[in-house]
């Protein structure tokens, strides 16, 4: 199991990151049933021992805030759900999913699994859907990340087989990145592109990216492309590489076809024809074709930029056509590399659990690998309709089609788009099954039954990483409560529901009895034996003796395989790779809706460098929130003159779904006519429902991925009438995530609302309201009492009733412990950071209800404890780190006094940035 004792209390137990497909090896350290540490595995390929902020800080997410601990249930809409036990539970599932299922098919019932589940609870799902319910309704959160990438490989290489090794970071000469800001959404694999560009100052860096990101600062050229305009970009290369002889001839004559075809498309597709489009000179478009034919190795890395996108399969065909044109494949530091957005959903495209799928890269269409697989699962055939996809399946939740739904693992009230729809759906429906770790995500408050599911350190398993990596995962730690590992809840329901569909009285089900996970997982591999992804040789008890290991790893076979296609040969029917038409230049649509003059700005959405998805696990730390401490939209300098715009200001961003508010940010990374706002907030900490409250329910023709990376919106200044704060400090975890799932009820009665926190030692919770309206009085006072700010637990008061502001405070030995502003909150911004640090009022006490935005001059807290956090892991701000290198400090001088940079290393790219620009200010003030 991978876990030995370090001392006679502290244990350690390998494991894998729970959060990007990066797939880092951790060591857990935990005493009894707490973890209490984390630290990078130096023996794991994929990060050699690093970790980012979010892996260095697992450990602070395993307590019990905010977890799902018992089974829940309501008999009806409208009630609050009570305890039940696990027996009535799953019986009381299985009943309505059977009722369901002879009333009206087994397409009336979906499930909606998710990349964080490991590959054996994926497993068990896959064969639930299909060979017991009979549906191929069945279908991952992976739709929203990976399905156009996996497209694009199908449709170009022959399969879903990634062919290339983090090892190739290394060995290229040329990295062209699109679509991904990796030094923030994989801050490991950026390191390992940092060591390679100091290791080989030649290495030469490209990067496609409408905004000006850190990864884009870091690169050689950095096309700041129009939103959209990827499939022109890379069509517009090719005829480069074409035009300047700069493709492999021999490559394309023996290993592809299809290339004539393509080529007699290219003709208008010149960089000159299509830069404008672009938004790009043609001779940098040129430059960047360059850059790739003329490179020894090219590696290409991209994500969410080019999959995102109503035409994703072509925007990661065209780009596949780059390597295929001029034989970038199959060599070390050369091929098309996919960045896997989460943990495992490289092992649900394994294991085919998403509706287009089946085990072993089979596909549904195919009535052989259908027949294949019931012959294995020992039923007498397997569904041959095509199940519907993310969106598609909360279309037929919301008209009725889909009657029942199982969620496992994900939240899609927060991350799928067009929300007002998503919502409606989920009310809609008969019955809503949701297994989750958390009770206090946005999707688990529409559950009619609640499934406390195990987590992260607690339950055991696979996951497979982007570069095809199968890593092993040890328990260490009992789960809390009553909860279970998701493939056991997916079995025991199984077997529950055989029965009711077999007829009362029914002998218990064969197939859904295995032992433990290692059963599971055996039974997986053995269906990959023979296929491209053939994992047969792999088992638990294997990658416990020899560590993870990549796929192909066939029955007998010794070691992984680090690189594919070498021999040029590639899963397609005649052993050639495909120019696919999919991706030849076409007209179509750059955005999935067009900007007009009511909604002229295109809205981008993103992630962050601290934050996760839906922040139900790393919005419970604080610390994680100082880099980014509240939900912002950030537009271009040269737009806020434009438009009258003040930073720090709300405004109304409104698009043809919804609307959000939100203050204002200035960003000169965002070009002018975009809007950058991140996807991690959403009716949890909002009043609105985030960014997917405007995105687009349009999806990819192909691969069904969902447009969620732009959207049409206008923008304008929002006036509330309302302004109020409250910020309070939590007595720990537990009690934040209480205060936070007693508030989320109330935050959609207001215009705006905030949930945010703060603080390293101690934990800062924050609430901000805004209102075109004044408040109902009874809320305020509620939110007062809970947050311990009413007039008996706050004592210190002022009071201005014609300006309608109330001011409350609780001071204890001269420390804030609580503060409650109405009407008027300039200075809580810079009363914040007393209470972050703890430090006493001391002389600012007489200022403490005054109407100021900054200190009095002198009276500040300590120099540096204000501001946005960069270094995360030693609570360095930018202030400090500014003040630095304003002082004649060079970045290595300012790393030895304040430390920042020298531990996971995710601030270094923001380090060089604010380094080069002191040096800059320092040049110009000399000149």
């Amino acid at each position: 199991m991978n876990t030995t004792e370090s001392s006679p209390a502290l244990r350690e137990t390998r494991s894998v990151c729970c959060y990007c497909g990066t797939g880092c090896g951790v060591i857990i350290e935990h005493e009894g049933d707490r973890i209490v540490g984390v630290r990078g595995d130096r023996t794991h390929p994929a990060n050699f021992g690093r970790l980012c902020t979010k892996g260095s800080t697992l450990h602070l997410t395993t307590g019990a805030a905010g977890r799902a601990l018992h089974p829940e249930m309501r008999d009806a809409r409208g009630e609050a759900r009570r305890r039940v036990g696990w027996n009535v539970a799953l019986d009381t599932a299985a009943g309505r999913f059977a009722d369901i299922i002879r009333r009206h098919g087994p397409d009336a019932v979906a499930f909606y699994v998710s990349g964080q589940l490991l590959t054996e609870d994926y497993y068990v799902f896959n064969k639930l859907a299909r060979a017991l319910v009979g549906t191929n309704n069945i279908d991952s959160n992976s739709r929203l990340c990976m399905s156009s990438a996996v497209a694009g490989y199908k449709a170009t290489l022959g399969a879903d087989s990634v062919p290339c090794s983090y090892e190739d970071l290394a060995a290229a000469d040329h990295l062209l990145i699109a679509g991904s800001n990796t030094a923030w959404a994989h801050p490991i694999v950026f390191r390992r592109i940092e060591d390679a560009k100091k290791t080989n100052p030649a290495l030469t860096i490209t990067v496609v990216d409408p905004r000006r990101t850190e990864t884009a600062e870091f690169a050689d050229l950095h096309l700041q492309i129009a939103p959209g305009s990827d499939l022109l970009l890379y069509n517009a290369m090719l005829h480069v590489l074409l035009w300047e002889d700069l493709v492999d001839r021999d490559f394309i004559r023996d290993h592809t076809g299809g290339f004539d075809a393509l080529r007699s498309q290219l003709a208008e597709c010149s960089p000159g024809n299509v830069a404008a489009a672009c938004g790009v000179p043609a001779e940098r478009i040129a430059e960047a074709a360059r850059r790739f034919g003329q490179s020894r190795a090219a590696l290409s890395l991209w994500c969410q930029g080019l999959n995102q996108s109503h035409h994703g399969t072509a925007n990661s065909a065209a780009l596949i056509h780059l390597h295929l044109a001029t034989g970038q494949i199959g060599r070390p530091g050369a091929g098309p590399f996919s960045l896997t957005g989460q943990p495992n959903a490289m092992g649900g495209r394994e294991v085919g659990a998403m509706a287009n799928l089946l085990p072993g890269h089979r596909e549904l269409a195919n009535p052989a690998h259908r027949a294949e697989l019931a012959a294995a699962w020992g039923v007498p055939s397997l569904p041959e309709r095509p199940g519907l996809t993310a969106v598609e399946l909360f279309e037929a939740l919301g008209d009725g089609r889909v009657k029942a739904v199982w969620i496992a693992c994900t939240n899609p009230a927060h991350s799928l788009p067009d929300q007002a729809r998503v919502h409606e759906a989920l009310r809609a429906a008969e019955f809503v099954v949701v297994q989750e770790a958390y009770a206090d995500t946005e999707t688990a408050a529409f559950a009619d039954l609640l499934l406390p599911a195990a987590s992260w350190g607690e339950k055991t398993g696979t996951v497979t990483n982007s570069e095809r990596r199968v890593s092993r995962l040890a328990a260490a730690v009992p789960a809390p409560g009553e909860a279970r590992p998701d493939w056991a809840i997916a079995a025991d329901f199984a077997r529950r529901l055989q029965r009711r569909l077999a007829g009362e009285g029914g002998a218990a089900g064969g197939g859904f009895d295995w032992a433990d996970e290692a059963a599971v997982f055996a039974e997986h591999v053995a269906l990959s034996a023979g296929r491209d992804c053939d994992m047969s040789g792999l088992s638990h008890a294997l990658l416990d003796a020899c560590g993870p290991q990549q796929w192909p790893f066939p029955a007998g076979a010794t070691g992984g395989t680090a690189r594919l296609f070498a021999d040029g040969v590639f899963p397609t029917g005649d052993g050639r790779a495909r120019f696919a038409p999919v991706a030849f230049p076409v007209r179509h649509a750059l955005l999935p809706e067009a900007v007009d003059a009511r909604r002229p700005l295109v809205l981008l959405t993103g992630r962050l460098r601290d934050q996760w998805h839906g922040m139900s696990r790393t919005g419970k730390v604080p610390l994680l929130w100082g880099h980014t401490p509240r939900a912002e939209v950030a537009l271009n300098p040269v737009d806020l003159l434009r438009r009258g715009l003040q930073v720090g200001k709300l405004v109304r961003l409104a698009g043809k779904r919804g609307e959000v508010v939100l203050p204002l940010a200035s960003d000169d990374g965002v070009a002018p006519g975009l809007a950058w706002l991140p996807m991690h907030w959403g009716a949890g900490t909002l009043a609105q429902a985030g960014a997917n409250a405007l995105t687009v329910p349009l999806i990819d023709p192909v691969s069904k991925q969902p447009a969620l990376k732009q959207a049409a919106v206008s923008i304008a200044p929002y006036v509330p009438v309302l302004q109020a704060a409250w910020v309070a400090i939590a007595r720990d975890a537990g009690q934040a995530a209480h205060w936070r799932s007693a508030l989320q009820p109330l935050l959609a009665g207001f215009d705006h609302a905030s949930i945010s926190l703060a603080g390293r030692e101690r934990i800062v919770f924050q609430l901000r309201l805004a209102h075109a309206a004044p408040a109902d009085d009874a809320v305020l006072q509620e939110i007062d009492q809970l947050l311990g700010c009413d007039a008996a637990q706050a004592p210190l008061a002022f009071a201005d009733a014609r300006r309608g502001v109330v001011k409350r405070a609780r001071v204890e030995d001269g420390q804030v412990l609580a503060l409650r502003f109405a009407g008027e909150v300039a200075a809580v911004d810079w009363l914040l950071p007393l209470m972050v640090s703890g430090e006493p009022l001391g002389m600012l006490r007489p200022w403490l209800f005054a109407p100021l935005a900054v200190p009095p001059t002198g009276l500040g807290a300590a120099d540096g404890a204000a501001g946005r956090i960069v270094c995360s892991c030693h609570g360095v701000s930018a202030g400090a780190i500014e003040a630095a290198l304003a002082s004649g400090a060079s970045l290595g001088e300012v790393q030895d006094k304040l430390k920042c940079g020298t531990s996971c290393g995710s601030c270094l790219p923001a380090l060089r940035r604010m380094a080069a620009s002191a040096q800059a200010a320092c040049a110009g003030s000399a000149s």
